[in-house]
């Protein structure tokens, strides 16, 4: 065999292990993605004869509810906007006020530069508050509210409603029950819970609404949901390629190829 062609050989040999490496250097320190939380059923089938599980996330289903300004509007009105959600009252005494206020952090967290109570990029995130005792709690209640806690109605809504409704909806779609420290009391839902739902309609999380170290995994996951869609859109082939059943496939092709070439220098150099 000569230099030239040993060399080859190595090199062929060499890009699939480098590209290996580098694969699994990168899938080490890939960035985790905000799990699904809620789930509907699973679906078994086979393909190529391996068994596949797909799981089917809970879609939020939409509720028509009425904001702080009079204007009455629905959970799907925010179409391609990701959804930071919690549960109050105005009356509370306890947690909502601090709620509130941290609520109020994250949405000038998302501003835009300048005038911070002024310019909020209405384009990425709508927060929402329901209020968990509508009776009192009517639009010109929910506007006083607003106006002391500083709530920028741009991307905030209070919302008040029908209280079934709203009950309804926080324990079969938001799950409050399952996911909260605090004990939920059927009757009157209390929660310190952020619930984050994305582009989908899919829950995403839920963060302690009183803790600056859980709000602080909360504006970095709205990072992260923000850019999955595309991610997913862009990388899908290269997910399917990068499949390490590709690498070996080339190895075994490359090694193979070589085999046959080396085999008919060796016929010809007997002839």
């Amino acid at each position: 065999m000569s230099k030239k062609s040993l060399y080859g050989l190595v090199i062929a040999l060499l890009i699939p292990v480098l590209c290996y490496l580098w694969l699994k250097s990168a899938s080490e320190n890939a960035v985790t993605m905000p799990r699904h939380y809620l789930l509907d059923t699973v679906i078994e089938s086979v393909v190529n004869g391996k068994q596949k599980d797909d799981s089917i996330w809970h879609t939020t289903k939409d509720i028509r509810l009425v904001n702080q300004l009079g204007d009455t509007v629905n959970l799907y009105d925010q179409k391609g906007k990701i959804i930071i959600l919690d549960f109050f009252f105005t009356s509370c005494g306890s947690i909502c006020p601090k709620l509130t206020n941290n609520m109020s952090n994250l949405q000038r967290s998302f501003s835009i530069g300048g005038d911070k109570r002024k310019k909020v990029d209405t384009s990425i995130v709508q927060f929402i508050s329901i209020s968990v005792d509508p009776d009192r709690d009517s639009v010109p209640v929910l506007n006083e509210y607003a106006n002391k806690m500083g709530v920028l109605s741009d991307n905030w809504w209070l919302m008040t409603g029908n209280r079934d409704s709203i009950y309804k909806f926080a324990f079969e779609e938001m799950k409050v029950d399952k996911f909260s420290q605090e004990p939920i009391n059927p009757d009157f839902v209390h929660t310190s819970r952020f619930i984050l739902i994305d582009k989908k309609m899919k829950v995403r999380g839920y963060y302690n609404g009183l803790d600056s170290t859980s709000l602080m995994k909360l504006a970095k996951d709205v990072g992260y949901v923000m850019l999955e869609k595309d991610k997913e859109k862009k990388n899908q082939v290269f997910q399917d390629i990068i499949d390490l059943s590709w690498l070996w496939l080339v190895i075994a092709v490359l090694v193979g190829g070589f085999i046959y070439y080396f085999t008919g220098m060796k016929k010809k150099d007997k002839n």
